[in-house]
């Protein structure tokens, strides 16, 4: 009860929120297609037979395999739900320069019939995380915006901090992390950037061309905040001795940001 009372708190409250139209406008020409329903805070499933993967938008996972829900995953799927019911049942689709991805899903931004983008509403109201990757970047900076505005009102995940150090990572999955870059190094084409020997960032090869190499290379010592998807590298045929056990591959400049 304790629970649903925080998140049916929480859901009334953002439905106050100013309008979130003026961080992602939509463009003209949008296509509106019938939502079958939500399946979770960043992914609907359409009356077509798609499944659509909100571009920029990572919300709380909901429970699996007898994993508990994370805090706000439900508030989340019901506050877009709730976004999609004003719709009309109806949203606009953007579709990603990376249309798919690995799990078949359409990667698109979405709007209302109104013109918000369900992105950006969400990011506003606290209920998920910004994330940026690679080709899919186009509103980035309008979306850290809408993210900044809740990170300052504490609302949502950031009513208590999410961001973890370095050293409290416990599981793979999706993190915010800050800490202090005990090194800069490249391996095999990629920038390997340590924080307190208990995390490494890497920049793949492929993605180089987006990263300012030499702006990398003098965050040694500095105090940094990343974000992207854990991987423990001990289930992975162990990690390179003397080596951090977990590994975030950075997706995007956008996340890694100077620690405030």
């Amino acid at each position: 009860m304790k629970k649903a009372s925080l998140a049916g708190a929480f859901f009334v409250s953002a439905i106050w929120l100013p309008d979130a139209q003026a961080f992602c406008p939509a463009p003209g020409g949008l296509a509106y297609v019938a939502v079958q329903r939500v399946v979770d805070g960043d992914t609907l499933r359409l009356s077509d037979g798609r499944s659509v993967r909100m571009i920029g938008l990572n919300t709380p996972e909901l429970g699996k395999q007898g994993r508990s829900d994370e805090p706000f995953a439900v508030a989340a799927r019901q506050r877009l739900a709730s976004l999609v019911a004003d719709s009309g049942g109806r949203v606009g689709l953007l579709p990603g320069k990376e249309s798919r991805d690995r799990y078949g899903r359409t990667l698109a931004h979405v709007f209302s019939l109104g013109g918000v983008n369900l992105e950006a509403q969400m990011l506003a109201d606290g209920l998920g995380f910004q994330v940026a990757v690679a080709p899919n970047v186009d509103f980035v900076a309008c979306q850290q915006a809408a993210e900044r505005e809740a990170r300052r009102a504490g609302r949502g995940v950031w009513k208590r901090s999410p961001v973890l150090k370095a050293e409290q990572i416990a599981r793979s999955g999706f993190t915010v992390v800050r800490g202090r870059v005990s090194t800069v190094r490249r391996n095999r084409g990629a920038i390997l950037i340590e924080m307190q020997d208990a995390l490494v960032l890497r920049v793949a090869p492929n993605l180089l061309e987006r990263f300012d190499g030499a702006a990398l290379q003098r965050l040694e010592g500095r105090q940094i905040e990343a974000r992207g998807w854990v991987v423990d590298r001990s289930r992975r045929g162990g990690s390179p001795p003397g080596q951090p056990r977990w590994l975030l591959p950075l997706t995007d400049p956008a996340m890694l940001q100077s620690s405030r």
